[in-house]
């Protein structure tokens, strides 16, 4: 299925904390947010640069769709991917703007009732027996794609390219057609966020297909749920800036339906995007897959979502049986009941009532306590919960203005006050472990970044589901550091952990797994 394409670079939408997870923003790499050129990558000491071929896409997690194919399809070259990770606009040589709180696409930004009927095991098919983890569960598709930094190709190369190629090259057209003429007109000042650029390439799609795009056989997008009544005022003084630079930006290349339509589809996609991820968990983008926002959330869910190119392929991580509701997860679910579920009441407008949620079962050795002589009090422990959950908030603040050294410090400062009553293994400690190893990264401490990823592995591998792509995505870059530090062997053996997941969640055929596989042969 096939749909347009939007951009703009990462916006602070899906991390409340840095890592865009979570309304507490999960362990999730910094990412920036600005305009123009992609941020900068760095090299692990020793390691090959890899530029990735264009047309690949990422690997996400909560995200959804399967079988799917963005209009525009093929993906920018990318930057060598060494195991580094992205910072936000400053600490990325971008320009910082000013910082908009959105619904978070950790998950993509989706939400659960309203997005069409729950139709238990209407996404499987009745009569072939249980669904085994790892093959293809969805054969859904994508009706908009948007990827931060895309490269539009030079089409008076056309001679030197397959016939293949160029049938893509003019298939393509109208929606580079959309963008290429404003980002000349505008140059430096072209930024739309995100969420206007996808939108914008959703009204082009409209355009051609009126009644129903090809990637809306279940589900269309005017049927989308966009829980306009239950939206506060900065959430609709947002989608007022969002209309006003679409039609900034837009007003020449596009016919616009009236302003209430206009509310309510950026309202729709909102709720209903979802991040696109490479395999490190780096954002790429967004898209809208109108027919697989139909499965809904639990925090235990039985399918995973990932992408190869511009095609998202849906996998079962647990034994499905005919009848049985196929569900993902909106969200990051490191952390516990009543995080997990501030996140999706603020961002999708419903309590999840799974059996993670119900039995709280987990809870307990997420929020763990140190073991010391005199116990803290109850009291003691509430108020280091509030204080973890506040420096989550100022550091995802703090990544568009402060330095580097400035961020390691917020991380170290706060790791020091919170292990006087929290264990390593506790989530918010690990939240702020992950986000020094980010630091750590984009400094090139590559010793530093190995000494918190060692902390955070195996507290990773207890919190998170068993096909986890945060677990293997902590394996790729414990296998990369190792490699570029000269410890082949557990490089090697970090890398083989890492394809261990990546093949049921992404599939053994993944390009993905390939590169691993070659980099240890490399080695």
């Amino acid at each position: 299925m096939r749909g347009t394409l939007g951009h703009r670079p990462r916006r602070p939408h899906r991390d409340p904390a840095g890592s865009g997870r979570g309304s507490l923003g999960g362990p999730g790499v910094p990412r920036g947010s600005g305009g123009g050129a992609a941020p900068s990558f760095s090299r692990l000491p020793g390691a090959r640069a890899r530029a990735r071929p264009a047309g690949r896409g990422g690997a996400g997690r909560p995200f959804r769709g399967a079988g799917s194919r963005g209009v525009c399809g093929r993906f920018p070259p990318r930057p060598p991917r060494l195991g580094v990770t992205r910072l936000p606009e400053q600490l990325a040589g971008r320009r910082a703007r000013p910082q908009r709180r959105r619904p978070p696409p950790h998950p993509p930004f989706r939400h659960h009732a309203g997005r069409g009927p729950r139709r238990p095991g209407a996404l499987l098919q009745p009569g072939q027996g249980p669904r085994a983890a790892g093959p293809p569960v969805l054969p859904g598709g994508g009706l908009a794609l948007l990827l931060p930094g895309l490269r539009l190709r030079a089409h008076r190369r056309r001679a030197r390219q397959p016939l293949r190629a160029l049938l893509r090259q003019k298939e393509d057209w109208p929606v580079h057609k959309l963008e290429c003429s404003p980002m000349v007109v505008f140059g430096e000042n072209w930024n739309p966020s995100e969420t206007v650029r996808l939108t914008a390439r959703i009204l082009a799609k409209q355009k051609i297909h009126p009644e129903r795009t090809p990637s809306e056989k279940l589900l269309a997008v005017k049927e989308f749920e966009s829980h306009l009544d239950k939206l506060d005022n900065e959430k609709k003084d947002l989608i007022q800036s969002d209309i006003a630079a679409l039609h900034q930006f837009y007003s020449k290349h596009l016919e616009f339906p009236n302003h209430d339509s206009l509310i309510v589809l950026f309202a729709q996609v909102n709720c209903n995007g979802f991040t696109i991820e490479d395999e490190e968990l780096s954002h790429l983008g967004s898209a809208i897959f109108p027919d697989v926002a139909l499965m809904n959330h639990s925090c235990c869910p039985n399918v995973i979502v990932t992408y190869k190119g511009t095609l998202a392929e849906v996998r079962a991580v647990q034994e499905i049986y005919p009848g049985e509701e196929v569900f993902t997860s909106y969200i990051d679910l490191l952390y516990p009941t009543e995080d997990r579920n501030d996140r999706l009441r603020d961002s999708y407008f419903f309590t999840c009532e799974c059996q993670e949620c119900t039995t709280k079962v987990k809870d307990k050795a997420k929020v763990e306590i140190r073991k010391l002589n005199d116990p803290p009090k109850a009291e003691a422990i509430r108020d280091m919960v509030r204080y973890a959950r506040n420096v989550i908030e100022e550091f995802r603040r703090a990544k568009h203005y402060k330095s580097p050294s400035e961020l390691l410090e917020i991380c170290e400062l706060s790791q020091e006050k919170m292990s006087s009553v929290f264990e390593d293994t506790n989530v918010y400690m690990l939240h702020m472990m992950y986000q020094a190893m980010g630091v750590c990264l984009y400094m090139q401490d590559w010793e530093g970044a190995l000494r918190y990823g060692q902390k955070i592995i195996k507290p990773y591998s207890k919190h998170y589901p068993v096909y986890s792509l945060n677990v293997a995505s902590m394996w790729l870059k414990l296998g990369r550091l190792y490699m570029g530090l000269e410890n082949k062997a557990a490089g090697e053996r970090a890398l083989k952990k890492a394809i261990a997941i990546m093949e049921v969640a992404h599939g053994k055929d993944h390009p993905y797994i390939s590169e691993i596989k070659q980099e240890i042969e490399s080695h």
